[in-house]
């Protein structure tokens, strides 16, 4: 489990350096940063519809109690999951922890 877990989102939070992002991309080795450092993204796959919504409807209760919300794609049995900050025009701490949070969901 990453350190990430373990934290919160805040306000506000500063958009991340180059070497900040990748040192945080090492917590979450299944997402995939954006060519433009903006967004940081991951495909998650499911066995039916029912697992598949039981997943978005998680995402939706880690993205309220993080006031931090994700853009997704949903399918059958996919979900895409994207994270940017766009106030700060760019990645902060809060997408690389709910990004965290996500990955310790699919994998419960």
């Amino acid at each position: 489990m990453s350190e990430l877990t373990e934290k919160n989102c805040r306000p506000k939070a500063p958009k991340l350096s180059v070497e900040q992002r990748r040192a945080l991309a090492s917590q979450v080795p299944h997402w995939v940063e954006g060519v433009d450092g903006l967004t940081l993204t991951r495909h998650y796959e499911f066995k039916d519809f029912y697992r598949t919504m039981a997943f978005v409807n998680a995402v939706a209760s880690v993205a309220h109690a993080e006031d931090h919300h994700p853009d997704m794609n949903v399918s059958y049995a996919r979900v895409v999951v994207s994270y940017s900050t766009h106030d700060a025009g760019g990645l902060t701490e809060n997408d690389f922890i709910c990004a965290a949070k996500l990955d310790a969901l699919h994998r419960a």
